[in-house]
C-alpha cells in the first residue's frame, strides 16, 4: 500500500511539473524556445537557492531534511528550502530533464548534470571570510570547492580535453546565484552596507575567475544569476527596518541598493568575460527583475497582497519571521496556503514564488542562450 502511495505521488509531481511546463509555453514563448537549446546536461553551483539536498548530506539533522520544509513536494523533505520545488527544478523540467541529483548523493545518477550547491555556501572562501572577521557558514563547500568537484567529477567523465568539450557541448552551466551569502554574514554579522561594499569586487572577481575554469572545463553555455532583493526578504526587514526606508513594495531601499550595486558590478564584469570568449555564450541572469516583477504582479499572481513580506512558515514579529524560532524550530508555525505566499521561512521562496521566478527567468535566457527557433 505505501509503494503504490508513493508511485501515486511520483507520478502526480511529473504530472504537474509537465503542466507548468505546457500552460505556461502558451504565454511565454520562450519556455518552447528553451527546449530547442536541447541541452542534455545541467551543471549547478551556488547556495540554498539551488541546492537540492547537499547540505542535508554533509548535516543529516539539517531542518531542509525534516517537515514542513518539502511538505508541497508530497509532503517529503528533500533538502531544498522550500515548501517544495525550487528554481533550478523548473529549468530543468523546462529543458525536458530530470530533476538535478545532489552531488554528495554518491548513490544518484549524474546523467542529466549534477547539482553542485550547497546551501549555506559561499563565493569566497570560508577562511578568506574569517580573515575579514565574517563568520556563520554551515559549510566549508565555497565556490572554488564546487568548483573542485566538477574537476574531479570530469576527470572520471572525460579521457582528454577535447572529450569533455565534446561532452560538455550540450550543457547548460548555472553559476549561482552564489555571494549572496558573503553578505548575508557580513550585514547580519554587524557591518555597514558601507563595509560590504568592500566585499563586491572580491566577490565578482571570484565569480568570474570559477567561470573561467568551467570555460576551460569545455562549458559554452553558461548563466550568471545576479542577487536578489534583499531588501524585501523578511530576515533583513525583520533585522534592519529601523535603519532604513521603504520603497513602493514596503521593502527596504537601502538593501535593494546594495543588490544592484552587486549586480551592476556583476553585469559589468560579465560583459568583459564576454568579450575575451567571443566562442562562449554567457547570460547575465537578473533574478532581482524576476522577483520585482513578482511583487508587482503579486495580485495577479493569486498572491495574498496584505502578506507579501510576510513568511509562510516562521514565527513572530511583522514579518512572521524570528531567528530564535525559525522555520522547523518548536513555536514556529506554517500559514494555511504556501501558494498564498512569496517567502516560505523569510530567508527562502516558496514552490509557488520560485514558479514564477523561474517562468521568467526560462523565458528570458532562451533568447540570450540563442536558442535555435521551431
Amino acid at each position: 500500500m505505501a509503494s503504490t502511495f508513493k508511485a501515486f505521488f511520483s507520478t502526480f509531481l511529473v504530472l504537474i511539473i509537465s503542466l507548468f511546463s505546457t500552460a505556461n509555453a502558451a504565454s511565454h514563448p520562450g519556455l518552447n524556445l528553451f527546449r530547442n537549446c536541447k541541452f542534455d546536461k545541467i551543471f549547478q553551483f551556488g547556495d540554498s537557492l539551488s541546492d537540492t539536498g547537499n547540505l542535508l548530506h554533509e548535516r543529516p539533522f539539517d531542518m531542509s531534511g525534516k517537515l514542513p520544509y518539502g511538505r508541497s513536494y508530497h509532503n517529503r523533505p528533500t533538502g531544498r528550502y522550500s515548501n517544495g520545488l525550487i528554481v533550478i527544478d523548473y529549468i530543468a523540467s523546462a529543458a525536458g530533464l530530470p530533476l538535478l541529483n545532489p552531488y554528495e548523493g554518491r548513490r544518484a545518477h549524474f546523467r542529466h548534470g549534477i547539482n553542485f550547491a550547497v546551501a549555506g555556501s559561499t563565493a569566497l572562501p570560508v577562511r578568506t571570510l574569517a580573515s575579514k572577521n565574517i563568520h556563520g557558514a554551515p559549510t566549508n563547500s565555497s565556490l572554488d570547492v564546487q568548483l573542485r568537484r566538477m574537476s574531479d567529477y570530469l576527470s572520471s567523465y572525460c579521457k582528454t580535453g577535447s572529450d569533455c568539450r565534446d561532452k560538455l557541448k550540450n550543457s547548460l552551466f548555472m553559476m549561482g546565484e552564489v555571494g549572496g551569502n558573503d553578505y548575508n554574514y557580513a550585514l547580519f554579522g554587524g557591518k555597514s552596507i558601507e563595509e560590504v561594499k568592500n566585499l563586491v569586487p572580491e566577490v565578482v572577481q571570484v565569480i568570474m575567475e570559477a567561470t573561467r575554469q568551467i570555460i576551460k572545463l569545455g562549458a559554452r553555455k553558461i548563466v550568471i544569476p545576479g542577487n536578489l532583493p534583499i531588501g524585501c526578504v523578511p530576515s533583513y526587514l525583520t533585522m534592519f527596518q529601523g535603519n532604513s526606508t521603504f520603497d513602493e513594495n514596503h521593502c527596504l531601499r537601502e538593501y535593494n541598493e546594495f543588490s544592484i550595486y552587486h549586480n551592476r558590478q556583476l553585469r559589468g564584469a560579465i560583459e568583459k568575460l564576454k568579450k575575451e570568449n567571443p566562442a562562449v555564450t554567457i547570460v547575465y541572469g537578473n533574478l532581482y527583475h524576476a522577483l520585482q516583477r513578482v511583487f508587482s504582479r503579486a495580485t495577479y499572481l493569486g498572491f495574498d497582497g496584505n502578506s507579501l513580506q510576510k513568511a509562510c512558515c516562521g514565527s513572530g514579529g511583522d514579518y512572521n519571521f524570528s531567528f530564535t524560532r525559525f522555520c522547523g524550530f518548536p513555536g514556529a508555525a506554517v500559514c494555511s496556503n504556501p501558494n498564498k505566499r512569496i517567502s516560505w521561512d523569510g530567508v527562502h521562496l516558496t514552490q509557488q514564488a520560485n514558479r514564477y521566478l523561474a517562468t521568467w527567468l526560462i523565458s528570458n535566457m532562451a533568447q540570450m542562450l540563442k536558442c535555435p527557433a521551431s
